[in-house]
């Protein structure tokens, strides 16, 4: 398998933006059934949201279900065919147990994000309690601050493992672990894209946030489509 296969290529740092553009592009094409599915999706994640621990775990296994689903009903669109509502549980047909396994994955990388960050609070609270001074409490904000940057810095390969690792699966049939590599590689040797993409699309998610989250109708499906885009752009065609 050559490297360009399994990690992708290298692209310049304007396609970021082309990313956020075409994902639009790929919206306009079937706007109505977009928000249709994102409403479905997150009145699923809302029911889910209020289920005790249960809930939680469910949500991390079925998630790269649902984008997979999503991803599959984007290649649709790109081949001139349609989206449907059953594009949201295409990934429950096809490549399901690899995408759970994935999910499965997911969940114990936040565990191993999260040890480090609970040790770091519990410490600085502990510390600073025992001191009950003004040097403790400042002790107990600087062990926030701390295990705040180390959650971020763990975050950022989380991400890169996970963003290509549910398009890997369904639309080139990777094994869970391989995926992970795969996109975490492809996001590797595209960091300057990833940056300018990351930008525009926190600037975009605060106007889609003001109008009472309104803005997501549009901005959800534009994200969705943005990562099949940047999957063919540096992976080839699916």
């Amino acid at each position: 398998m050559s490297e360009d296969v399994s990690s992708g290529r290298s692209v310049g740092a304007g396609q970021g933006w082309t990313w956020i553009a075409d994902g639009f592009g790929l919206f306009k094409k079937a706007p109505g059934t977009w928000i249709a599915l994102v409403v479905v999706l997150f009145v699923i994640l809302v029911v889910l949201a209020f289920i005790p621990v249960l809930g939680a775990v469910a949500t991390f296994l079925l998630m790269p279900l649902f984008v997979g689903g999503l991803l599959l009903g984007c290649r649709a669109l790109q081949g001139g065919g349609e989206l449907e509502l059953s594009h949201l549980f295409a990934g429950f047909k096809t490549h399901t147990a690899n995408l759970v396994v994935l999910g499965a994955l997911t969940i114990g990388g936040w565990i191993i994000v999260m040890l480090p960050v609970v040790a770091i609070v519990g410490a600085g609270a502990f510390f600073g309690a025992m001191r009950g001074d003004a040097a403790g409490l400042a002790a107990m904000g600087g062990s926030f601050l701390l295990a705040w940057l180390v959650a971020m810095a763990l975050s950022i390969p989380i991400y890169m493992a996970l963003w290509f690792a549910p398009a890997l699966v369904v639309l080139r049939g990777r094994a869970p672990v391989a995926a992970l590599k795969e996109s975490f590689l492809g996001c590797l040797k595209n960091i300057g894209p990833f940056l300018i993409y990351g930008i525009v699309m926190l600037v975009l998610s605060i106007f889609a946030t003001i109008p009472l989250l309104l803005g997501w109708l549009v901005l959800g499906p534009v994200a969705i489509a943005s990562v099949y885009v940047s999957y063919r752009d540096i992976y080839g065609d699916a």
